[in-house]
């Protein structure tokens, strides 16, 4: 079992953007993929909303994203966002590893 956080950054002109490519060329986006319990922390830009950033972000479990909020590089994400005055929409999921048979048809791998 993991977890699934996906944040949506909305800001406007371009900041949602601005904002992602500052978490990468600090490094900070590399420092929290390297956090004991990190899955996967990948930014994606929506094609049909330029001011939207989705943040794909995976954790071991529980104990790992209560260590992450922890960090440092919490007041970093926290600083990032007021400077680029970002809004968030938070989606959680928790992974099922067990894909239907009747799904796997339809998978390509």
């Amino acid at each position: 079992m993991s977890i699934t956080v996906n944040i949506y950054y909305k800001g406007e002109n371009g900041s949602a953007k601005k904002f992602a490519e500052e978490m990468v060329s600090s490094g900070t986006a590399a420092a929290i993929r390297n956090e004991s319990g990190n899955i996967r922390y990948d930014y994606f830009f929506p094609m049909d909303d330029e001011e939207t950033v989705l943040l794909i972000d995976s954790w071991e479990n529980q104990d790992a994203i209560d260590a992450h909020h922890k960090t440092p590089m919490m007041n970093t994400i926290i600083e990032l966002r007021e400077k680029y005055n970002l809004h968030m929409k938070v989606e959680r999921y928790i992974s099922d590893d067990d894909i239907p048979l009747t799904d796997m048809k339809f998978i390509k791998e």
